[in-house]
């Protein structure tokens, strides 16, 4: 798993878009879709502002970025602020989405181990400003947590 120079730029993307939902009232999880070198589209957690049973962070990414050919995607990688969850990983395999980059798995595992087996290369950057977005929202909010990690 290489790093490119880059990824801590392209993460910060994402980083924007978790503290703007979280400025909305929503949970803190940005995506940004980046393609050849190029942000693509952003996109962040709306559950709560739109209330939404399907925008993550990695999915309100892929709503922005509209219609693309399938070629686009396997060009692409998916840049998140948290571990993929199982939806938004079932959203990267849908879509050939050949690598993920995510800000931190330390609040939340998703898919990572699934995107592995299904050949995706997944790289933890292990920030500590993810990390901390989450852990204060989580305190703050439990019950809106659980709800969007599918539980009770």
């Amino acid at each position: 798993m290489d790093t490119d120079p880059r990824d801590s730029e392209f993460l910060a993307h994402a980083i924007a878009e978790a503290r703007i939902g979280r400025a909305e009232g929503g949970v803190p999880i940005g995506g940004a879709l980046v393609v050849d070198g190029e942000v693509v589209a952003v996109g962040h957690n709306r559950r709560v502002q739109q209330n939404s049973a399907i925008r993550h962070g990695e999915t309100d990414a892929l709503e922005n970025a509209g219609r693309l050919p399938a070629s686009v995607y396997r060009r692409a990688t998916m840049y998140t602020t948290l571990s993929p969850c199982d939806m938004c990983t079932g959203a990267i395999l849908l879509y050939g989405i050949p690598r993920v980059v995510m800000g931190e798995n330390r609040t939340f595992v998703g898919g990572e181990d699934y995107l592995r087996s299904r050949g995706v290369e997944v790289i933890n950057l292990d920030s500590q400003e993810c990390v901390d977005l989450m852990d204060e929202f989580i305190a703050a909010h439990p019950e809106v947590w659980n709800e969007d990690i599918g539980e009770e």
